[in-house]
C-alpha cells in the first residue's frame, strides 16, 4: 500500500500559549516534505477526529504524526483503524506546560519553541520508517491445562470450565484434594469470620469431577511441555501411559509444602512431647489431643513463626500459621474444656475480617496469647516441656511448664521438591524461573499471576505463601488470566504490559552471526535455537518488549515500528546547537512503564523541566542498543540519561530484567566511551518510580551540571 502522511499539531490545552504552531508545521513541511500540515484548537474533538478520519477517507492519508498530548491520552481517540499508523509527539507534557511560555509582547521563548520542533522532527522521522504491524497466526486450542488438584487447582479448573473453556486438570496423587483432605476443620472464610468452618472439600471435589468441561487425571504427571500459548503440546504419564494433549494456557497450582520440622531442634522436636503443627492437626481429626504416653494433654503451647520469618530457615511469613494455630487452640477447648491452650507469639498477624477470629479466641478464658522470643525448649524428667520466653510485654522473662509444645511451621513452595512439575521443554530450563526463596518469579506488584513464561500462569501457595481463602481468589485470578493468553493469542496479540500490541521481532536471519545474545537475555523464553545455533521464535511468548533487539550487536532484530534504526533517525533529526550556543541537549531514553509516566505527572502538575533534554520513548530499558550511545555521542550529545524500573532482588521492571540488563550495557559502553576520550559520566542510568514526579526537575538539573561541568561534547558540530 502506498504510504502518504499527515501532520497535524493541536493548538489547545495552553500549548499555543507557549508554541508558534505555525512554525512547528512548517518543520513537517519544509524538513520532511510532508504533503499535508494541518493545525486544530482541539484535535481530540469530535470535530478535530473527523478532520483527521476525513484527510484519511478523502486525501488517502494512513500516517499519522499528530503533536498534541502524551501517547498516554486518548490511545483509542486517535486510533485510525488498523491500515493506518498513528505516532504521537506530546509537546504539550514534554513542552508547553513545563517550559517558558511566550513573552508579554506575544513572543515565544527561543528555547521552548526549538524544543517544540525538534519533537515534531524526531516524531516525523519516527512515522518515515515506522511500518504496519504484522501479526502471527496460529491455531489455538482453547482448553487449559491446570497442574495440582488442591483447592487452588480445582477452583481454577472449575472457573475456567463455567467460563466455556476445556480444562485437563492433573493431579499426581490418586485423590483430589490436597492438603486441606487431611484438615480437620478450616479457617474461617466467611462473615462473621467468629469460628473455624466444616470442612466441606468434598463437595468441591464432586463439582469438579462432575463437570462435563473437566477432565480429571489423577495419578499423573506432566512429563513435558512445549510450544506456546494457544498451541502448548503436553505429554502426560498417566497410570505408566503416555497421553499427549494441546493446550492454550497452562496454571501451575501445586501448592506448598511445610518446612521440615526436624531442622527446628532449637525448637525441641526432637522432644517426644513437641510435635509439628500438622501432627496436630491430625490428633485433632483423630479427637485424640493426648501426650505420646497416652496422658491428657492439659496445658499445650503453640510456638509461632517456627521455621518462619529466620534467616536461618524461613525468611518470610508463611501467611497461615497464626490462623492456624487460633484454629488449633479451638479444638482444645472444644475437645476438652479443662485443658488450656497458649500461644506464644512475636507478632500476631490476622488481616482483615480475620480479626474477628483472633478477638473470639483472645475472649475465651482458657485461650492465652503471650508475645515474647522463646530462647529455650527443654524436655523434663516426666516427657513434660518447659518453655523459656524473653521480651515479653511484661517486660521480664517467662517460664512455662507445658505438657506439649506444638510447632506453627511455615510453608514454602512445592517447587523445591526437586522434581519438575512443568518439564519445559524451552532453552532455559524446564521449570519456571525463580524470584528467591524458591517461589516462581512474578511481578509481584502489577502483575501478580503472571511469570515469565507467557501463558503460564502460577496460582495459589505454589506462587507465595497464602492461606486457603486467598487461594481460592488466587484461583480465579489466574483462571482469568490464562483465558485472556488464550484469546490474545488467538488474535495475534501480545499479553501484559503491552496488552494487545501486534508487533513482534523481525529476525535479519542472513546478517545473524549466532552469538546467541539474544535467546540467553530474552527474560520469555521467546527464542530457541537450530542445530546452527540460529535463532527461532516462539511468538506467541513474546511480549515485544525489545530486549533481544537492544542484545544484538549486529543490529538484525527490529520490529515494524520500534528499532535502532528509527531511533538513530529520532536522535540525529533534532536541531543540535553548536558548541558556542552554551546550549546543551541531553537525551533521554525514558521507560514507557515507570518513567514515563513521571513526566507526564510532573507536567500535569506545571513542574518546570529543564529545555536541554530531548526524549525518547522506550518500550524497556532492555531494548537499548549500545550503538544508539555511540551514535548519539557522535550526533554531538553532551550526555546520556536511562530512566527506567527500578531493579535488583525486588526489582519491578515491567519486563522482569530489561533495567538490569540495561545497567550491565551500560557499563561495557562505558569503558569504550572512555577510551574514545570521552568522559564515561556522561552516560547514566537512573531508577525511577511514579513518586520521584515531584523530584524530577532536580534529578535533570543535577545530571546537566555535571554535563556543564565536562563541557560540550568535543564531537559536537563535527
Amino acid at each position: 500500500m502506498e504510504t502518504k502522511i499527515g501532520s497535524y499539531v493541536c493548538s489547545g490545552c495552553d500549548i499555543d500559549q507557549a508554541l508558534d504552531v505555525e512554525g512547528m508545521l512548517k518543520v513537517a513541511e519544509k524538513e520532511f516534505k510532508i504533503p499535508i500540515n494541518k493545525t486544530h484548537p482541539f484535535l481530540c474533538s469530535e470535530e478535530g477526529v473527523k478532520l483527521l478520519k476525513d484527510d484519511r477517507d478523502q486525501e488517502g492519508v494512513n500516517r499519522f504524526m499528530i503533536a498534541a498530548c502524551s501517547k498516554r491520552q486518548h490511545e483509542k481517540t486517535f486510533d485510525m483503524g488498523e491500515e493506518s499508523l498513528v505516532v504521537r509527539a506530546p509537546i504539550r507534557e514534554y513542552v508547553a506546560w513545563v517550559q517558558e511560555k511566550r513573552e508579554e509582547d506575544g513572543n515565544v521563548n527561543e528555547d521552548t519553541q526549538m524544543a517544540g520542533e525538534d519533537y515534531v522532527r524526531m516524531h516525523c522521522s519516527q512515522i518515515k520508517k515506522s511500518d504496519l504491524p504484522i501479526p502471527f497466526e496460529q491455531e489455538t486450542s482453547r482448553s487449559l491445562l491446570v497442574i495440582g488438584g488442591g483447592i487452588t487447582g480445582m477452583t481454577a479448573a472449575l472457573e475456567a470450565a463455567k467460563a466455556g473453556n476445556k480444562v485437563n486438570l492433573v493431579e499426581i496423587k490418586e485423590q483430589l484434594g490436597g492438603y486441606i483432605l487431611d484438615q480437620y476443620k478450616l479457617i474461617p472464610s466467611s462473615p462473621p469470620y467468629h469460628s473455624p468452618q466444616q470442612n466441606n472439600i468434598e463437595e468441591l471435589i464432586n463439582l469438579v469431577e462432575n463437570h462435563d468441561g473437566i477432565s480429571v487425571h489423577k495419578s499423573t504427571h506432566v512429563t513435558s511441555i512445549s510450544g506456546q500459548p494457544g498451541e502448548f503440546k503436553i505429554q502426560l504419564s498417566k497410570n505408566g501411559k503416555s497421553v499427549n494433549l494441546e493446550s492454550g494456557a497452562v496454571i501451575l497450582a501445586t501448592g506448598s509444602k511445610p518446612y521440615d520440622a526436624t531442622k527446628l531442634t532449637h525448637l525441641g522436636i526432637q522432644y517426644t512431647n513437641v510435635i509439628s503443627s500438622i501432627e496436630f492437626e491430625q490428633m485433632a481429626r483423630e479427637k485424640n489431643i493426648k501426650r505420646i504416653d497416652g496422658k491428657p494433654a492439659k496445658n499445650i503451647a503453640f510456638i509461632q513463626c517456627a521455621g518462619s520469618r529466620d534467616p536461618n530457615h524461613l525468611p518470610y511469613c508463611s501467611s497461615t500459621c497464626c490462623m492456624d494455630s487460633l484454629k488449633h487452640a479451638s479444638y482444645i477447648r472444644e475437645q476438652d474444656p479443662d485443658a488450656k491452650a497458649y500461644i506464644l507469639y512475636r507478632d500476631m498477624r490476622t488481616p482483615g475480617l480475620y480479626e474477628n477470629f483472633y478477638r473470639k479466641q483472645q475472649d475465651d478464658p482458657g485461650i492465652f496469647l503471650t508475645k515474647g522470643d522463646v530462647t529455650s525448649v527443654t524436655e523434663k524428667g516426666d516427657g513434660s516441656i518447659g518453655v523459656e520466653l524473653k521480651n515479653t510485654l511484661f517486660g521480664e522473662s517467662v517460664s512455662l511448664e507445658m505438657d506439649m509444645v506444638v510447632l506453627a511451621l511455615g510453608q514454602e513452595s512445592s517447587t523445591l521438591d526437586g522434581e519438575s512439575a512443568l518439564n519445559l521443554q524451552y532453552r532455559q530450563g524446564p521449570d519456571l524461573p525463580e524470584l528467591k526463596y524458591g517461589y516462581p518469579d512474578s511481578h509481584f506488584i502489577c502483575f501478580p499471576y503472571e511469570t515469565r513464561r507467557t501463558g503460564i500462569y502460577a496460582a495459589g501457595s505454589v506462587r507465595q505463601p497464602l492461606d486457603m481463602n486467598d487461594c481460592i481468589i488466587d484461583a480465579s485470578g489466574a483462571a482469568l488470566k490464562a483465558i485472556q493468553a488464550i484469546e490474545l493469542s488467538s488474535k495475534g496479540r501480545t499479553v501484559h504490559p503491552r496488552v494487545g500490541d501486534q508487533t513482534y521481532p523481525i529476525f535479519a536471519l542472513d546478517r545473524c552471526t549466532a552469538c546467541k545474545r539474544c535467546t540467553v537475555e530474552c527474560p520469555f523464553g521467546v527464542l530457541d535455537e537450530n542445530e546452527r545455533g540460529v535463532p527461532f521464535e516462539n511468538p506467541a511468548r513474546c511480549r515485544s518488549c525489545g530486549i533481544c533487539m537492544g542484545a544484538c550487536p549486529v543490529r538484525v532484530i527490529t520490529f515494524p515500528d520500534y528499532s535502532p534504526m528509527i531511533f538513530k533517525e529520532m536522535m540525529e533529526s533534532i536541531e543540535m546547537p553548536d558548541e558556542f550556543d552554551e546550549k546543551p541537549r541531553i537525551l533521554v531514553f525514558v521507560c514507557e512503564n515507570d518513567a514515563l509516566p513521571v513526566f507526564d505527572m510532573a507536567a500535569l502538575n506545571r513542574i518546570k523541566i529543564s529545555n536541554s533534554i530531548r526524549i525518547i520513548p522506550m518500550r524497556c530499558l532492555g531494548g537499548v542498543n549500545l550503538v544508539n550511545v555511540s551514535d548519539a555521542m557522535s550526533v554531538g550529545y553532551d550526555g546520556i540519561m536511562f530512566m527506567g524500573c527500578k531493579y535488583g532482588d525486588d526489582y519491578q521492571c515491567h519486563f522482569s530484567q530489561g533495567s538490569e540488563l540495561c545497567n550491565t550495557r551500560l557499563s561495557k559502553v562505558q569503558e569504550t566511551i572512555g577510551r574514545l576520550g570521552l568522559e564515561p559520566e556522561r552516560i547514566k542510568q537512573f531508577e525511577i518510580s511514579m513518586n520521584d514526579f515531584v523530584q524530577l526537575p532536580k534529578i535533570i538539573k543535577d545530571f546537566q551540571e555535571e554535563i556543564d561541568e565536562l563541557g560540550p561534547n568535543p564531537f559536537k558540530g563535527m
